[in-house]
């Protein structure tokens, strides 16, 4: 028994699970899912000793790639270097290409797949030209495609704050598709993940915007392999999907309602390109593999528990989300403590964090149910929440 927090600082009673589930349970079988294609956007490990004044992310690189090959053994794709990855949040562009480049060279030793972000996020603070923007998407691009791994083109801060409207993302994206060597994947990012994002696309009106954005795929689908979507609106994704050339995947980022997108409406589906598939990627594995056997009601009753906390994680404000796979990477023991890069390990609550907890342990999560009670119980001492 364990007693957690709530948001009025009630303290409830918890009862641990002794085991974890089923897929959490059985060895993984590395090969990757035949009928969707699933990726995992992956977190990385700080180095809990790097000294946070000195302005120099630093990351445990041992841990952070044994996540990734834990990623690969399930059958999952990893997206690396996104937002999961806390681009923008305390991981520069100079470790992010560090890490794509070590994460592909991991991802050629085991046989996995790998796709990484380019985005501009080397630019300084401050206004910039559309001429540096497509210069600095240039020298990301070219570092992904020379690691060997697919290129995600991220959406830009620098672009949102510099475009005066919709003809200038034409021109930049245009020029970038041009000049890569192979698909990319194209990543819409609402404003609930990052509020400098508003109005992407050149209008905040989204219908608008999504014409925009279509018109970018249309003028160069050989070049487009796939959109991420992370507006976290099934509505207007379905929409969006429909719309979408001939052999262009439609990779969903809505982490709240991602079940019923994959399994699509009996014409369409979405693949899948998830933060929340970080922590889940055993029960997702498994998931998707009954929809590879055409057993989609098993698959929609392995997948729809795993929701709530899905929409705990990514609660507003969502960018924050991080924290909690973070936090529930270290209470299954895939890293040794809980200290995040630009110390966003206190950007959510106690209670926020227990909640994840009780729900990820009622998933039967952890592969070590003790051990994920003796380190929330650590967690709890160190805020003095009497026993």
């Amino acid at each position: 028994m364990i007693r957690l927090p709530d948001e009025n600082g009630v303290l409830r009673v918890h009862e641990p699970r002794a085991e974890p589930a089923g897929p959490v349970l059985l060895p993984p079988s590395g090969a990757p899912p035949a009928s969707r294609t699933v990726f995992a956007a992956a977190h990385v490990v700080a180095d809990p000793l790097a000294d946070p004044n000195s302005g120099v992310p630093a990351l445990d690189w041992d841990a952070t790639l044994a996540f990734r090959r834990h990623l690969w053994s399930h059958g999952l794709c990893v997206a690396e270097a996104m937002d999961t990855a806390q681009r923008g949040m305390g991981l520069d562009w100079t470790a992010a290409a560090e890490l794509t480049r070590r994460s592909a060279a991991e991802a050629r030793a085991v046989g996995g797949r790998v796709a990484c972000g380019a985005g501009t996020d080397q630019l300084p603070t401050g206004e910039v030209d559309l001429e540096a923007v497509r210069r600095a998407y240039e020298e990301q691009l070219e570092v992904v495609e020379k690691a060997g791994a697919q290129a995600i083109v991220m959406a830009s801060r620098a672009l949102a704050a510099t475009a005066r409207g919709p003809d200038d993302y034409l021109n930049v994206y245009g020029e970038l598709l041009r000049q890569a060597a192979e698909p990319v994947i194209l990543h819409w990012l609402g404003p609930m993940f990052d509020p400098a994002l508003e109005g992407y696309w050149g209008s905040t009106e989204l219908d608008a915007a999504t014409g925009t954005f279509l018109r970018i795929i249309e003028e160069h689908p050989a070049k487009v392999d796939g959109v991420k979507v992370s507006l976290l609106d099934a509505r207007r994704e379905a929409e969006l999907r429909r719309r979408l050339p001939e052999g262009v995947r439609c990779y969903t980022g809505d982490d709240f309602n991602y079940p019923e997108l994959i399994a699509g409406d009996g014409e369409f589906h979405s693949d899948a390109l998830l933060g929340v598939f970080d922590p889940l990627a055993p029960l997702a594995a498994g998931a998707v593999r009954l929809l590879d056997a055409g057993d989609r009601d098993g698959f929609e009753a392995a997948l729809a528990p795993t929701v709530p906390l899905a929409r705990h994680l990514f609660e507003a404000p969502t960018r924050f989300y991080k924290t909690g796979v973070v936090f529930l990477a270290w209470l299954a023991g895939h890293q040794d403590h809980f200290v995040m890069a630009g110390g966003m390990q206190s950007a959510r609550s106690l209670p926020h964090l227990a909640r994840a907890y009780e729900l990820a342990d009622g998933l039967g999560l952890f592969p070590d149910p003790e051990l994920a009670e003796t380190r929330m119980r650590r967690l709890l001492d160190l805020h003095g929440v009497a026993r």
